[in-house]
């Protein structure tokens, strides 16, 4: 389980606090949906679990034992809300090896299969890819790490319909194995997703309204 305590976040742009108090409990195969409006604080606070910011004040646990923001990186998996600004390979065989020392062409393949993109040439430029591809290839190097919790910070924006679709039944496979965390500023279009559904405003972490009829897989 991954727990969050009293968390507090301010930029150093910020004039204010941007994440206050925050706690939250999460276990595996039960997502959860953040939902907020733009510059609320979701990928802020995205970015505090997953150890790409430093606490401030308050604590991260994993099984009940406080992590360091090294041990978070290690953890999670991010994906951002436009991952083509943060791909560094030239191809996409490239952007699956970084960070790795050894990693075979056939596990290169499992995954861009299990993330839909099993035709996918590696020798290809992922500026050349959709949008609806770059996210699937975004999933396929965080699930590469092999992280134990995945973040994601509004995984359907900017896509259009059939392309949400596909990226929603992913997401629900996905989930099945590993922890996950959906920022957003749709919640209704994650119904199908979670139960769980918690609201930014103000910095705080609200409880909304349960979605009736939503995927209860434990």
């Amino acid at each position: 389980m991954l727990e969050l305590k009293s968390l507090n976040y301010q930029p150093a742009t910020a004039e204010k606090a941007v994440l206050v108090d925050i706690n939250l409990k999460a276990r595996r195969g039960f997502p959860i949906v953040i939902a907020g409006a733009s510059g609320s604080g979701k990928t802020s606070l995205l970015e505090i679990i997953s150890g790409l910011a430093n606490l401030q004040k308050g604590k991260v646990f994993w099984k009940e034992k406080l992590l360091s923001q090294r041990e978070r990186r290690w953890l999670c998996g991010m994906v951002f809300q436009f991952p083509e600004r943060h791909f560094l390979g030239l191809t996409v065989g490239q952007e699956l090896r970084l960070g790795h020392r050894r990693i075979s062409t056939e596990l290169q393949q499992k995954v861009l299969t299990k993330v839909g993109l099993a035709e996918l040439d590696l020798r290809q430029s992922p500026e050349q890819l959709s949008g609806g591809q770059q996210r699937r290839l975004a999933l396929a190097v965080q699930l590469l790490r092999k992280p134990e919790v995945l973040l994601l910070d509004e995984p359907t924006a900017g896509l259009d319909w059939s392309v949400r679709g596909e990226i929603l039944d992913l997401l629900k496979g996905l989930a099945k194995d590993r922890l996950l965390i959906v920022v957003t500023h749709e919640p209704e279009f994650f119904r199908e997703l979670s139960t769980q559904v918690y609201h930014l405003f103000q910095g705080r972490l609200l409880e909304k309204s349960k979605f009736v009829g939503a995927n209860q897989t434990k």
